[in-house]
Order: structure tokens, then sequence, then C-alpha cells
């Protein structure tokens, strides 16, 4: 009898470990996710203040210095037409997102490689290496969703350009940093050593971006031979298109169609690259 409770035990235990198993391949992503998400719980205290401090600091400072000194010599064209502070609000609010979602992607997927290698760890069950990087993802979009909100509130608060247009601006901001967040993925997961070349993604390719992409002034006034770094730049489209939604800057069909295709590109190719490298890290 006890030898019968014994197989009955084990073949329950067997069609749990399955079931865990089948549900690990479908939701995979969904509890990288999750796992990452609680993991923030231990700088939750910072990622409030930086995320609604950083908008608020940045709207109501150059609101109300830059952009008075800016308005008071523009007169009443303002910047493309619109008072300095409306020019400048989408602007800004893309920045927030490229910059977080870099950071995110930074330290983070390094240090799931190297410092506290949980990228391994989950590579032990089904979880795949490409649920790996969807999930990971997935949870730095909620970890900038919160400036965004945070921006568009101020916005929506100060009455900066149109409500509605306002609120396109949280869809974009989210494509811009997976767009972003992929494509530093994709070169930090390649990284095995750290010599000091993880803050070089800071340092030489989000602040030149956020001062080359038209952020603070017209990419137009730029010397021409400096217009392909806004090009090439997913925040110069990012905040076109955000300018666009917000006070309705000239904006072509065609052209919006290029600045969410270029987006969307980036991020589909980035992503797959990104799992391409992370299968190949993963199952040495």
């Amino acid at each position: 009898m006890s030898a019968i409770a014994s197989r009955i035990t084990a073949d329950a235990d067997a069609v749990d470990h399955a079931v865990v198993a089948r549900r690990a391949r479908t939701r995979g992503w969904w509890y990288v996710a999750e796992h990452r998400i609680r993991s923030m719980r231990s700088y939750v205290a910072s990622w409030f203040g930086l995320s609604i401090g950083e908008p608020f600091l940045f709207v109501m400072g150059l609101g109300l210095g830059l952009a008075l000194l800016v308005d008071a010599n523009q007169g009443a064209q303002g910047v493309d037409g619109v008072p300095y502070l409306v020019f400048i609000a989408p602007a800004l609010m893309m920045a927030s997102a490229m910059q977080t979602s870099a950071n995110e992607n930074t330290w983070g997927v390094f240090g799931g490689f190297k410092w506290f290698p949980m990228f391994f760890a989950m590579n032990g069950t089904p979880i795949s290496a490409a649920q790996i990087v969807l999930g990971y993802q997935l949870a730095t979009l909620v970890r900038v969703a919160l400036p965004l909100v945070t921006f568009t509130a101020m916005i929506l608060l100060l009455g900066l350009g149109d409500a509605a247009g306002a609120l396109l601006l949280l869809p974009i901001g989210l494509l811009l940093a997976a767009s972003m967040g992929f494509a530093v993925m994709a070169w930090v997961a390649t990284q095995t050593r750290d010599r000091g070349q993880l803050s070089f993604i800071e340092r030489f390719v989000v602040l030149p971006l956020t001062l080359f992409s038209g952020t603070y002034f017209p990419l137009e006034t730029l010397p021409w031979f400096l217009h392909w770094i806004g090009w090439i730049s997913p925040l110069w489209h990012a905040a076109e298109l955000g300018r666009a939604a917000l006070y309705g800057a000239p904006l072509t069909p065609l052209m919006a169609l290029v600045h969410v295709g270029f987006l969307i590109l980036l991020a589909v190719v980035a992503c797959a690259l990104s799992i391409r490298i992370f299968r190949k890290r993963l199952d040495r």
C-alpha cells in the first residue's frame, strides 16, 4: 500500500513539474519581468524620488529660467512658433525616457551576467533567452513609465499645448525607451569585463544625443554637417513626433511614418540582435 502511495505521490509531482515547465515556456517573459520589478524594491525610494523630482526640476527650472530669457529675446514668435517651454517640454520628456532606459540596460544587464548572474540561473529553467530579453525590457518600460507619467502631469498642469496630444507622448516615450533599451542591451551583453567602458553609454551616447538631437533648439540651427547626428538619433525622431502631438508642429504624413518606422525598426533589429547575443552567451 505504501508503494502505491509513493507511486501516486511521484506521479503527482511529475505532473506538477510538467505544469510548471509548460507555464515557464509560455509565461517566462512575465516571470522575468516580475522578478526584475520586484528587485526594484531595493531602490524604490530613489526610483520614485528621481521619477517625480527630475521632471519637476527640469520643467520648472527651464521654464522659470532659460525659457524666460529665450522668450524675451524671441518675442511673440517664440521657438517654432510657440513659447520655449512648450517647445522643449516633449523633448525633455523623451530625453528622460532615453536616459532611464539606457541606465537600466547598462548596469542591470551587465550585472545579470557578471555581478549577480541571474540570467544564467534563468537559463537553467525552461525560460528561453528570448523570454529573458523581452521580460527584462518589459520591466524597463515599467521603470520608464513613472517619469513619463510625471512629465505628462506637469505638461497638463501647466497647460502646455494640447491635452489630448500630451497623452500621446506616453506611447511615443515608451517606444523610444524600447528602441534605445534594446540597442544598449545588445552592446552591453557582449561585454564580459568592466574596465570602465560601461560609463561610455552615458558620456558618449546619451549625452551627445541629448545635445545634438534638437532637444534644446531646432536641429536646423546646427551646422549642416552635424544634422546627420539627429537623423540617426532615436531621440530626435521621438521628439519630432512629440512636438507634433503636443502643439501641432509641422509634420507631413511621410515624415511621421519615417519617425515611427525608424523607432520600430531599431527596436526590432536590436531586439533580435539581443536575443542572438543572449542565446550565444548563455549556452556556452
